[in-house]
């Protein structure tokens, strides 16, 4: 999608503090970050919604939470001393401003529930 902001940052057309990247998907520092850790988990593939998940994404959309996995782990989070969330919005009223999907990973300070 050309008007895609996370398109254009997988292409490499606007530039993101990228921490992670493979055939699948790829990962980068969220520009507003709501915990120290805060990081975006989009598909290579543009998907719109989760409500335009096909089953033939269903590989490439559990990828996106074994890549957060290892982020997390990598950074510390894993441990049952620290923990991490992980969130996916679909729609405006949910949160989602950027029409491609993404995860996001949060850690770094206690998170509080319910989040919103």
């Amino acid at each position: 999608m050309s008007d895609c902001l996370f398109c254009k940052i997988r292409d490499g057309l606007i530039p993101a503090k990228v921490v992670y990247r493979d055939d699948e998907c790829l990962a980068f520092e969220d520009i507003n970050p709501q915990a120290p850790t805060h990081v975006l988990f989009i598909p290579r593939k543009h998907i719109a919604t989760v409500n335009d998940i096909s089953p033939e994404d269903r590989t490439v959309v559990g990828h996106l939470f074994t890549a957060a996995a290892k982020v997390a782990e990598e950074r510390g989070h894993a441990a049952p001393s620290s923990g991490y969330r992980l969130v996916m919005n679909t729609h405006a009223h949910a949160g989602q401003t950027v029409f491609h999907i993404h995860l996001h990973l949060l850690a770094g300070r206690p998170l509080g529930w319910p989040p919103g």
